[in-house]
């Protein structure tokens, strides 16, 4: 302390020690500039008579003397006691902490893949043993469920200094934890549990079952608390993990369960999450949970698929709602994700076996960036499965292919996200209610065309989408794709002629309404910029029905559909898929769309002959009927189109099944007369 520094902590004080410290050589004193004075200056806290603090330079004379010193690094173990609030003992353990290098390579092995987490209060769930100081908190969640193992590494320790050392652990822990283990012992025996002892049988890295949705479900537990939810109260949450698809990786993502407070005991398979362990179907739905997660490992990636179930949605506060499906779905995170990037979250790297853990005579590969003793990093994910490219038609391919692990595979997700074709909406759909496609081979040889004209539309749109990429424009990215437009009457087959071509190419087909692109030109540029994105992805048909609507001719007294028109003719120019322009108002359509669409075909009206092929198509599609060639030729003679002729089978099929009789000609004819009176069939 420098000459004048007294204990009274006051300013003169302070300026006495400068000043006398501080002389210039013509005798006179100055003060030193405020921080440049190079030492060091203790303070220390002071508490008055009603607990309020403040700080003195003056050293406290009522300190005792540090708890942890030279002497007391000798000791294997440093137990911290505190007052206990327990009736039957004055004092509880608060905290252990382990110094002896033999215990410390012996809990390694007890402790090995105990989860390194956050700890929460008052438990200590992450454990890692080469810490200089080893601190274990109460209520000690580590040995209470490895305790069996702890046990038999005691056991089976030969007599020595490690022994001694262990010895003195188990007795030092037994002592604290003999109540809370036997109880534990006792439920489990019973196969029940109290609300207070939850926490017993959750151990970290368990694989947790849940049923959700009315489908098992598997998880890996990570941490649990007792805490009041805002819906429910008390209760025990379980922070859990999920193995997910981000369209790039495969990884573990967050989620939660909870199990309500109870009173008394209450059965641990009636939980509504439990260990799997204590299942009382446990084979079985492990089995079912492995089969499932192969089938999810499967599913990555692009797939075109057919669905008859109820799938998951968000409702407008972001809640999880059922939405039946009844159609063709497209299985791709990817663009889930692109399309949706609020939707999916950040995975977890999920670690694989290390090199040590794996047999030297083992055929199973091991993934040396997932070594457990090596910093984890971005670059962990490089040696798992990747879906390179997103391309329905393009090949797939794998940088290196490694499959899930047992672990992983029990913990995979029974839900993969998509696009529903139908209602044109991203969802979770259930992997176990995904299906195969049933293609309908003779859609297209079945479309009333004449040959050349069905073959020169099949060949640019298969050729469309192998070679897309061999021809470009001046500007790169521009013209690739083809535009087709249709035009005739109604009923004559141009929206069948779409349909055909998809389900030949067996492709996912667009269909795009008004009601998709909105009515202002800001959402419609929007709307349609993601549509041609997401069909050229998949290597999609894409079908804009009536598409007068959208391209009819710009004038000088309407802005806003001058705008409309202008943002499609800019939008097909970088389109890079196959398009279908159904219309029949030809002459209305802007000019300018006359120079970005390669083909134009006009459908005429269907004359009898069209007209026969038709009928009979329809009714060779599982009709039961009675019907003679001749009166399938009278049928043709009337002048219909190819959906009246529909609607007229649908009809009098309807009529023929409530007599109770297949269809016969006169149904048709009856149908037929009440649509078109002045009709006469003979």
């Amino acid at each position: 302390m420098a000459p004048g520094a007294t204990e009274n902590g006051g300013g003169e004080a302070l300026v006495t020690a400068l000043t006398a410290t501080s002389k210039e050589s013509n005798g006179t004193e100055s003060i030193p500039e405020v921080g440049m004075e190079c030492d060091i200056k203790n303070l220390y806290q002071k508490e008055d008579a009603r607990g309020r603090t403040t700080w003195t330079d003056k050293y406290p004379d009522n300190l005792d003397e540090a708890a942890e010193n030279e002497i007391t690094a000798r000791f294997a173990i440093l137990v911290r006691n505190k007052k206990s609030f327990d009736s039957r003992k004055k004092l509880e353990i608060d905290s252990i902490v382990v110094q002896s290098p033999l215990l410390k390579t012996v809990l390694s092995k007890v402790l090995k893949d105990y989860p390194e987490l956050e700890e929460p209060p008052n438990t200590n769930q992450g454990v890692t043993t080469t810490l200089k100081r080893l601190v274990f908190q109460a209520p000690f969640n580590p040995f209470v469920h490895r305790w069996t193992q702890f046990t038999t590494a005691l056991e089976e320790q030969e007599e020595g200094e490690t022994k001694s050392h262990l010895q003195l652990l188990h007795t030092t822990l037994e002592a604290e934890l003999r109540d809370t283990i036997e109880a534990k012992n006792d439920f489990v025996k019973n196969k029940v549990i109290t609300f207070g002892y939850l926490w017993t049988i959750f151990q970290p890295g368990a694989t947790i079952y849940t049923n959700e949705w009315d489908r098992h479900c598997g998880s890996k537990f990570s941490q649990g608390s007792y805490h009041d939810h805002p819906k429910y109260g008390p209760v025990y949450g379980l922070n859990c993990q999920k193995v997910e698809w981000d369209g790039d990786k495969f990884g573990y993502a967050n989620c939660q369960h909870v199990v309500t407070s109870f009173a008394g005991t209450m059965s641990i398979s009636a939980l509504d999450a439990i260990p799997l362990e204590f299942h009382p179907e446990q084979k079985k739905i492990r089995a079912q949970l492995l089969k499932r997660g192969k089938l999810f490992e499967h599913y990555h990636g692009y797939h075109y698929k057919s669905y008859k179930s109820f799938a998951i949605g968000k409702n407008m506060c972001g809640q999880d709602i059922k939405v039946t499906i009844d159609s063709r779905i497209i299985i791709d995170t990817h663009a889930y994700g692109k399309f949706n990037p609020n939707s999916i979250g950040h995975l977890q790297p999920l670690k694989m076996k290390s090199k040590a853990d794996t047999p030297e005579n083992s055929d199973e590969e091991y993934d040396e960036e997932y070594d457990e003793e090596e910093e984890e990093t971005d670059d962990d994910y490089d040696q798992q499965i990747h879906y390179s490219t997103h391309n329905a038609a393009a090949s797939r391919t794998d940088t290196k292919l490694i499959a899930l692990s047992e672990e992983h595979l029990l913990h995979c997700s029974s839900l993969l996200k998509g696009y529903a074709l139908k209602t044109k909406r991203w969802l979770s759909f259930f992997l176990d209610e995904i299906s195969e496609i049933i293609w309908n081979n003779a859609a297209f040889s079945n479309l009333v065309l004449p040959a050349d004209q069905k073959e020169l539309i099949l060949a640019f749109a298969e050729s469309q989408v192998k070679y897309k990429d061999s021809f470009d424009d001046v500007i790169s990215g521009k013209g690739k794709g083809i535009i087709m437009l249709l035009s005739g009457g109604p009923g004559i087959g141009k929206t069948l002629t779409a349909e055909s071509v998809a389900e030949n190419m067996q492709v996912p087909l667009y269909m795009m309404s008004a009601g998709d692109l909105g009515i202002k030109s800001s959402e419609v540029e929007s709307s349609l910029t993601t549509i041609l994105e997401m069909v050229a992805k998949w290597n999609a048909v894409l079908l804009l029905d009536e598409c007068d609507v959208f391209l009819e001719a710009r004038s000088a007294h309407d802005l806003e559909r001058n705008k409309i028109v202008s943002i499609f003719l800019r939008t097909l120019e970088y389109y890079e898929g196959i398009l279908f322009l159904t219309t029949n108002r030809v002459k209305n359509m802007d000019p300018a769309f006359q120079s970005r669409i390669h083909i134009s075909m006009e459908y005429p009206g269907l004359d009898k002959s069209a007209r026969v092929q038709v009928w009979r198509n329809f009714l060779e599609r599982g009709v039961k009927h009675e019907l003679s060639e001749g009166e399938i030729e009278r049928l043709a003679s009337v002048d219909i189109n190819g959906r009246q002729i529909k609607n007229v089978l649908k009809t009098s099929q309807l009529l023929s099944q409530h007599k109770g009789v297949p269809l016969r000609y006169e149904h048709l004819r009856t149908v037929l007369y009440v649509e078109r009176k002045e009709l006469e069939l003979s």
